[in-house]
């Protein structure tokens, strides 16, 4: 492929390199603020010696074990906003489709519904079990919505893709409750995970999805350029020798590799791979080779920072991180339908 004829594609609307050096410092700076704050903030209050102290391997005193506590927590916040992000952002290029998201695609909840099938008729109960389970399900609810996305003369337009994710949600939230509902000794821990949060975590959880976490993120960011070419129009990148088809395969194994993993850690999380990314392409444009790694960036600080809130807003109790997305993400969705000419990006 002829990088200087794809970086002429996307010069028009790249950000100057300073300016982008800039929103990456202050991201940065804003998520190592973030995360401190995840740590420091909780039902008890704690010092800067008790955090240094946790941060040390000391956990004696009630301070040390409650930093200790919100240590996995704030890994998986940060890993989980990471993974959604960077899969919304890798699902738009893949789609050139605005509105692409693991939620609205109804990845998330296929992965969901895999899951409770897992718990359900087969006892997976052990976190690789679950990922695997969930990127299962991800990955053929990924399938089924493109191919009824795609039927028709007009072919996968943005909303024919965005309307059948959503009535793809739809049946699955209803075999999930028809799963569900029967088996009450399984119903009070699903119903908790549906809600989507990163509460209870521990490292036990989090390390056998490291792996699926890290090849989909090294997936996607490989197809940075791949998707810059794409952007172009499919028969503008096969002319410079892009393999289209396998562009798109290897970013959407990527992207489905996260979503599930998300999933199986927090439960469906949504609508953090939608505004994220277009947050993004506002400050580092829409270079991929940029924006993906940035969006992942950006994503493991909102989800971060609405864990935070969903924490101190209804103090001494909590609000799931899922539904804080839910109030950031709605309206913006909204304003994405009323004011974006949504045919491709």
């Amino acid at each position: 492929m002829s990088a200087p004829a794809v970086e002429a594609g996307v010069a028009a609307v790249r950000r100057p390199l300073g300016t982008r050096l800039i929103w990456l410092g202050v991201s940065l700076i804003a998520l190592v603020l973030l995360t401190a704050v995840s740590i420091s903030f909780g039902s008890r209050e704690v010092s800067l010696q008790e955090i240094l102290a946790a941060l040390g391997g000391s956990s004696e005193g009630f301070g040390e074990a409650a930093v200790t506590n919100r240590l996995p927590r704030t890994a998986l916040a940060l890993l989980v906003g990471a993974a959604l992000a960077l899969a919304g952002a890798a699902l738009q290029g893949v789609m050139r489709n605005p509105l692409a998201d693991p939620g609205l695609l109804g990845i998330n909840m296929g992965a969901e519904l895999a899951v409770v099938v897992g718990i359900a008729g087969f006892g997976l109960w052990t976190a690789t079990g679950l990922v695997w389970a969930a990127v299962l399900g991800a990955g053929v609810t990924a399938i089924v919505v493109s191919v009824i996305g795609s039927l028709g003369r007009s072919g996968a337009t943005p909303l024919k893709l965005t309307l059948a994710g959503a009535a793809t949600s739809m049946a699955f939230a209803s075999f999930t409750t028809a799963v569900v509902l029967p088996r009450g000794d399984i119903v009070e821990n699903v119903r908790s995970w549906q809600i989507g949060g990163v509460g209870g975590a521990s490292w036990d959880t989090l390390v056998p999805v490291l792996p699926f976490l890290a090849v989909g993120a090294l997936l996607c960011l490989a197809s940075g350029r791949a998707l810059n070419a794409i952007a172009l129009g499919d028969e503008l990148a096969r002319g410079l020798g892009q393999n289209v088809w396998a562009a798109r395969g290897l970013a959407s194994l990527g992207a489905v590799l996260l979503a599930g993993g998300a999933t199986a850690l927090a439960g469906p999380i949504g609508f953090v791979g939608l505004v994220v990314p277009h947050l993004c392409r506002l400050l580092v444009g829409v270079d991929y080779r940029w924006l993906l790694p940035f969006s992942a960036l950006v994503g493991a600080a909102l989800l971060t920072g609405s864990d935070v809130v969903g924490r101190i807003v209804a103090r001494p109790d909590e609000i799931d991180v899922g539904i804080i997305t839910a109030i950031i993400g709605a309206p913006f969705f909204i304003a994405i339908v009323r004011r974006q000419k949504v045919k491709e990006l």
